[in-house]
């Protein structure tokens, strides 16, 4: 009888001890193990390895692939040929290279331009410096046209207009802008004449369209003087230094021109009493003489 006891006892012993192992981690009232650590430490692992991936920004992946570093090469190429198409499109109809030659001056050669065209009588050199088949720039060359003066001449022609119709209490912007237009115009026309006429004599020279405009532009720095004298010192004034601007101009354009125009002539050794010649010389008179008749055309009207 106590055998069987001892027995049963024995048997139930290890399930005693398995409970209590089981509750011994913790307060008695816990009845379920605590995952929690091994979900965080879980989570914290999935956070390393996501790190370095995370840490970089969202295209990276894109920029890295082969195919989009071609499509960023190809897309740059178009872009640089469609550049030089545009340039080679703008060049065609405004040379912008030709543009930077006729804008290569320094003040020494404004101040010595500025008086070659008020008093051009004493000087005798007229020609045009050129190194290796190319004009020297005008900064080092008195004689080359420039295009500095006639722009800066016309914007200050049309300030001083401004002035000249404020002081006589007629100043508005629309008959400012309409000043500006006819002078503009008028500076149009004449380069057109201009080449017509030597497409009608059929001369062969080296005088570009931007070199007559150039010429034609000359005439603003007369015109201001002019209107300036005749606002300072009144009418007499105008008509003498206007007077003796249009002369200047005058004596400028022809010594200027027929080196232009007669230089084929005077290459293939030509008469200058030729008919073709003296053509040529009344062409180079005509566009001369036409500088004083713009000039007081431009001017007469803003002294009173």
């Amino acid at each position: 009888m106590d055998y069987t006891v001892t027995q049963k006892a024995l048997r139930q012993q290890p399930n005693v001890r398995l409970r209590n192992s089981s509750m011994d981690g913790s307060d008695g009232s816990q009845l379920f193990e605590d995952t929690s650590g091994c979900a965080s430490q879980t989570s914290q692992q999935r956070n390393q390895q996501s790190g370095p991936q995370a840490a970089g920004f969202p295209g990276q992946s894109m920029l890295s692939d082969p195919m989009s570093n071609l499509a960023m090469a190809y897309g740059s190429s178009l872009a640089s040929q469609g550049k030089e198409m545009m340039d080679k499109s703008l060049d065609r109809f405004i040379p912008i290279s030709k543009l930077k030659y006729y804008f290569a001056v320094d003040t020494v050669y404004v101040g010595k331009k500025l008086g070659l065209l008020v008093f051009p009588y004493m000087h005798e050199n007229w020609e045009v410096s050129y190194q290796q088949d190319t004009p020297v720039a005008p900064r080092f060359d008195l004689n080359a046209p420039d295009l500095y003066i006639p722009a800066m001449g016309f914007i200050t022609y049309v300030l001083v207009a401004g002035l000249a119709l404020g002081t006589q209490n007629r100043f508005s912007p629309e008959l400012l802008g309409v000043q500006a237009s006819s002078a503009l115009v008028w500076l149009i026309m004449e380069v057109l004449a201009v080449l017509l006429s030597l497409y009608l004599v059929t001369v062969n020279t080296d005088l570009t369209t931007i070199d007559l405009l150039a010429f034609s532009g000359y005439k603003y720095v007369g015109m201001i003087v002019g209107v300036v004298a005749g606002l300072i010192f009144g009418r007499p004034a105008y008509y003498l230094s206007l007077l003796w601007c249009c002369a200047a101009i005058f004596v400028f354009m022809t010594r200027t021109l027929r080196l232009k125009l007669l230089s084929e002539a005077a290459a293939e050794g030509r008469l200058v009493r030729g008919a073709r010649n003296q053509l040529r010389m009344y062409l180079t008179m005509s566009i001369a003489a036409a500088q004083p008749v713009f000039m007081f055309w431009l001017t007469y009207h803003l002294i009173r």
